[in-house]
């Protein structure tokens, strides 16, 4: 299990924690359209996952936005940015702030991703809340790379996840 703190404090996980080498797991999560994106939809593909509490926070605000300007120099790979804010909140924000190159994906509806990936917050302030953290899967959905990011207010290590998708 990932050791997670908010501002110093212990943040409880549901789920396991993931591991380079693991086979990604399956997930159905929402789009802006209310539409599906699942793992399966980007086969062949290297995908860069990132989980954050809300993209209406400070650090989760920098972290898409810098994802996005990332995306421009990573041809054939696919980012992900999976929160538990609304669809409709998330085209919102995207539209607002420019996002276009990576697609902000919502699992509020079932959670299943968040457990499926450890990154579940259980209780205290942010439950339901994704913690922060950095998936890379390879074209053969095999994590190439894992950051739970260890206090959720501070940024993932962005050259090492950048790193692992180009390799």
């Amino acid at each position: 299990m990932a050791s997670v703190t908010l501002k110093g404090n212990p943040v409880t996980l549901a789920g396991n924690s993931l591991n380079a080498g693991d086979k990604a797991p399956e997930f159905s999560l929402q789009n802006g359209e209310l539409g599906d994106v699942t793992l399966a939809d980007s086969a062949g593909k290297t995908r860069i996952i990132a989980t954050v509490p809300s993209l209406d926070t400070p650090v989760c605000h920098e972290e898409t936005k810098r994802f996005n300007e990332a995306a421009a120099e990573l041809e054939g790979v696919e980012i992900l940015v999976v929160s538990t804010d609304l669809p409709f909140g998330q085209n919102r924000w995207c539209g607002a702030e420019g996002v276009d190159k990576v697609q902000c994906v919502s699992d509020h509806r079932t959670a299943q991703f968040g457990q499926a990936y450890g990154v579940l917050i259980d209780g205290g302030p942010l439950d339901r809340c994704l913690c922060r953290a950095i998936f890379v899967v390879g074209p053969d959905d095999t994590l190439k790379h894992v950051e739970y990011v260890s206090e959720i207010a501070e940024h993932p290590n962005y050259d090492a996840a950048l790193a692992a998708a180009k390799s």
